[in-house]
């Protein structure tokens, strides 16, 4: 009986360690960052966007058009080639809720495309198709391929003039949005649908209203303030 008596505690101290070097099926997991609050595109609904394109082999135009009927397109995605050791840029424009300015939204210039995955590293004069795509509601991008990777790092230069002053989005211009664009605003990128969104290095211009940003490689892109 005295046996049994001191065999008790010391399975139960076992166990005890057993459960503390385990994993933990019903713990409390972290939760995710909260997304920060994304500028929107004023009115409320999608711009129409124009693309300039330039490179050695000559300029490239496009434009995007809001679907009849007040529907809006659900993404809107302009492509062109970049060559390694060659200059290459795409500009994108909006148009003003009346149509009848235009003005710049993002333009984007690489050099030196070295890596794309599931190709490998990239010869000088190799070439890589790189797509934008544009959210229609948010002023947020994303650059493919994603995890492409750069020598020299792209430039990317996003404004936000197509905002419309409105950056808390509460249908007010007022002194809170000139405070959230002087001491919040900034750039943010996430790595996938899963990730988190992160603050990352940019220069801002609040002249002309845009954040650039040197780009070591492609992800999605927003301007937002937490």
């Amino acid at each position: 009986m005295s046996v049994r008596r001191h065999l008790i505690p010391l399975a139960l101290a076992v166990f005890a360690a057993r459960c503390a070097d385990g994993p933990h099926p019903t713990g409390v997991q972290q939760p995710l960052a909260p997304a920060p609050h994304f500028l929107r595109w004023a009115g409320g609904s999608a711009p129409q966007l124009t693309t300039i394109g330039t490179g050695s082999g000559g300029a490239g135009h496009g434009v995007f058009l809001a679907s009849p009927g007040g529907l809006s397109l659900d993404q809107y995605t302009a492509t062109f080639w970049a060559v390694r050791g060659e200059e290459r840029s795409l500009q994108i424009n909006y148009f003003s809720v009346t149509g009848d300015t235009s003005s710049p939204f993002l333009r984007l210039v690489v050099d030196d495309p070295a890596y794309v995955p599931g190709l490998g590293d990239l010869a000088p004069g190799d070439s890589v198709l790189m797509t934008v795509t544009i959210d229609p509601s948010n002023i947020k991008v994303t650059l493919e391929p994603t995890g492409l990777l750069f020598g020299n790092p792209a430039q990317l230069q996003v404004w936000y003039g197509g905002a419309g002053g409105d950056l808390n989005g509460d249908g007010v211009v007022d002194d809170a949005d000139a405070w959230i664009e002087a001491q919040l605003l900034g750039m943010w990128y996430r790595e996938g649908a899963d990730g988190s969104w992160t603050a990352m290095p940019a220069a801002q211009s609040l002249a002309d209203k845009s954040f650039t940003s040197a780009l070591p490689h492609f992800s999605e892109y927003a301007l937002c303030w937490d």
